[in-house]
C-alpha cells in the first residue's frame, strides 16, 4: 500500500481528492489524503494559492518526517504565481510555451527543486507534481450535461457546450481573467460557489469521465495507480 499526501489550494480540491480520487485509489491499494496549502481554513480569504517557498517546505517536511509516503500537488495553472517572492517554478517561462509544454515544464521545475533540496539521496519518484489545466472548472467542462445537472442549471448545459466544443479538450479552455474557465463559468452562473456547487458538479460527472476528456489528468491518476 502507498500513503499519498495530496497538497491543494482550496476546500474544493480537498473534497475532490476525499470522496472522488481518494476512493478510486484505495482499489489500487493506496490511501490518499488531501491537506489544504497553509491550512485555508485558517486564512482571511480562502482558497488562492500559496508562494512556493511556503508549500515547498510543507512538501520537504512530509517527504522528511514519513520517509515511506509519496507527495503530490493538484494547483491550478491559471494564477499560479510567477513572479517576484511567491514565483513558482518555471511558471514565467511555461507561460511563453505551446500548449502542451506549459505544465510539464511547471511540474520539471517543482521535481528538480525539490530534489535538490531533498539531497542526493532523495528518490525522486516519491514527488509526484501535478497542475491542473487551466482552472479546477476545466474538469467540468468534462461532461456539460451532469455539469449543468450538478450545479442545478440544467438550462445552461447548452451554453456550457459551446464553451467545450470550442476547444479539442476541457484541459485547452484558457487562462486570461476574462477566458479562464472559473471566469466563463462565472459569467453564465453569477451566484457560482466554488467550494459547493464545483464539489457537486465534480461528483455528478465522476472519475472516468474527466480521465477520458482530460489526459493530462487522465495522466497524473494514472501514475497514482502505479505507485508501489
Amino acid at each position: 500500500m502507498a500513503r499519498i499526501l495530496t497538497h491543494v489550494e482550496g476546500e474544493t480540491e480537498e473534497t475532490f481528492v476525499r470522496e472522488l480520487l481518494a476512493p478510486h485509489l484505495l482499489q489500487f491499494g493506496h490511501e490518499v489524503s488531501p491537506r489544504l496549502m497553509g491550512n485555508a481554513r485558517l486564512r482571511s480569504r480562502r482558497g488562492g494559492i500559496r508562494g512556493w517557498n511556503g508549500v515547498s517546505m510543507d512538501i520537504i517536511n512530509h517527504l522528511k518526517s514519513d520517509p515511506a509516503c509519496y507527495a503530490t500537488t493538484m494547483v491550478d495553472y491559471y494564477a499560479l504565481p510567477q513572479s517576484g517572492a511567491r514565483a513558482w517554478p518555471g511558471r514565467a517561462r511555461a507561460s511563453t510555451l505551446p500548449f502542451a509544454e506549459k505544465a510539464p515544464t511547471i511540474e520539471q521545475a517543482l521535481l528538480a527543486d525539490i530534489s535538490r533540496r531533498m539531497g542526493s539521496r532523495f528518490n525522486r519518484s516519491r514527488f509526484i507534481p501535478f497542475l491542473i489545466m487551466h482552472e479546477f472548472e476545466g474538469l467540468l467542462f468534462s461532461d456539460c450535461d451532469r455539469f449543468a445537472l450538478g450545479i442545478g442549471k440544467q438550462s445552461l448545459a447548452l451554453e456550457f457546450h459551446k464553451v467545450r466544443q470550442a476547444f479539442s479538450s476541457p484541459e485547452e479552455i484558457n487562462d486570461s481573467p476574462i477566458t479562464a474557465p472559473s471566469k466563463r463559468v462565472v459569467g453564465l452562473v453569477p451566484d457560482y460557489q466554488k467550494p459547493l456547487m464545483g464539489a457537486l458538479a465534480a461528483l455528478e460527472i465522476g472519475l472516468a469521465k474527466m480521465r477520458t476528456e482530460c489526459p493530462h489528468f487522465d495522466s497524473w491518476v494514472g501514475t497514482l495507480e502505479a505507485l508501489q
